[in-house]
């Protein structure tokens, strides 16, 4: 990071490097920066410097903060800190989105966890789609339930293993239920192979 350039960018301007964000985590970040006043706004920004990339064209890519770069985007928050971790201009386009992907900085899989083509993430940050469980895996982590970890997609992984457990209805209809359900799930060993996980292992007999 000590190498990087760190420069102010128009929200607007940043590319996806994924399909999907939990709306609801967007809804808590927007209301976080609607609430602050500007001296806290400053330190919102100095807290999430967010990481990029630079492609072809010289166009920024996000590699992560992507619930924070939508909700600022729709608050109109204008510029932003960026800092760019590799410069892949020189690239043509379609080496440039095999690079990221055996690099683990995209994640070209849609709101039902189905990997897709590296053409189908969006090109603009607001048509990202809603993934339900990307906002339970944020509450989940609120409550405790799991830790955050360094691990690349980690909310991803957690996202699928809730998916395959707790109906979508339940969580789009009573949240609550959805995020008691996911609790449960977190702390039991079923969970255990996931990274941040924060259960106790049950002791044989």
């Amino acid at each position: 990071m000590s190498d990087s350039l760190k420069f102010g960018i128009d929200v607007a301007e940043l590319r996806p490097t994924q399909m999907t964000v939990g709306l609801r985590e967007v809804e808590i970040k927007r209301r976080e920066w609607r609430d602050a006043d500007k001296e806290e706004r400053s330190r919102i920004l100095r807290r999430h410097v967010v990481p990029a990339v630079v492609g072809p064209k010289d166009t920024p890519y996000i590699v992560d903060h992507h619930h924070f770069v939508r909700a600022l985007l729709e608050e109109d928050a204008g510029r932003i800190a960026v800092y760019v971790i590799a410069d892949l201009s020189p690239l043509p386009k379609d080496e440039f989105w095999i690079f990221l992907d055996n690099s683990a900085w995209c994640h070209a899989y849609d709101r039902r966890g189905r990997r897709r083509e590296l053409g189908d993430i969006p090109k603009r940050m607001a048509d990202l789609v809603d993934d339900p469980y990307r906002s339970l895996v944020g509450a989940l982590i609120r409550q405790g339930g799991c830790a955050k970890s360094d691990k690349p997609f980690f909310e991803f992984l957690w996202a699928d293993f809730l998916r395959r457990r707790i109906d979508e209805n339940v969580v789009e209809k009573n949240f609550d239920k959805a995020l008691a359900e996911a609790l449960l799930l977190a702390k039991s060993d079923k969970a255990k192979s996931l990274p941040g996980w924060s259960g106790v292992s049950a002791q044989a007999e």
